[in-house]
């Protein structure tokens, strides 16, 4: 495992509808919630869809030295149909954010804590749909920070 760097990382979650975003504080510590973003389903080559141009500002705005890009393992561990499109994603954003790295990291259940803690404090239906991408990225990011951080640690 590479040494901890100090810095903020931006968390996404790709979903096919909307973009949740997250960033950590600059030592690593707590993911929160920045914004969701509607997913732009432009695919012309020479042309940088909205949701990208949206995390390459907030890239800036935070100065985040890594981008930690949600991607869907099911449950066998295997990487299915959705894992090759954020696979995709996550290269093209890749490719637009350099030098910042994009790291991809496994999503598994991500949504399914977002939703339960979302529920477990009484945020339903049209509330909970507007912010579930935010707090499933914060999820993926705090599920990082904590295993890189982790392994920093010990390392």
């Amino acid at each position: 495992m590479t040494p901890w760097t100090r810095g903020r990382r931006i968390g996404v979650d790709v979903g096919t509808v909307r973009v949740g975003v997250a960033v950590c504080d600059p030592d690593g510590i707590l993911a929160s919630p920045v914004a969701t973003v509607p997913r732009d389903p432009a695919t012309d080559s020479d042309q940088i869809p909205s949701d990208m141009s949206e995390i390459l500002r907030l890239v800036a705005e935070y100065e985040a030295v890594a981008i930690i890009v949600g991607l869907p393992i099911n449950l066998a561990g295997q990487e299915g149909p959705a894992a090759v499109l954020i696979r995709q994603y996550a290269d093209r954003l890749a490719a637009l954010a350099d030098p910042v790295p994009v790291l991809l990291t496994d999503e598994r259940m991500s949504t399914a804590a977002a939703t339960r803690r979302l529920s477990e404090r009484g945020v339903r239906g049209r509330r909970q749909r507007a912010v579930i991408d935010q707090v499933a990225a914060v999820e993926i990011l705090q599920r990082w920070l904590d295993a890189h951080r982790a392994g920093a640690v010990r390392g």
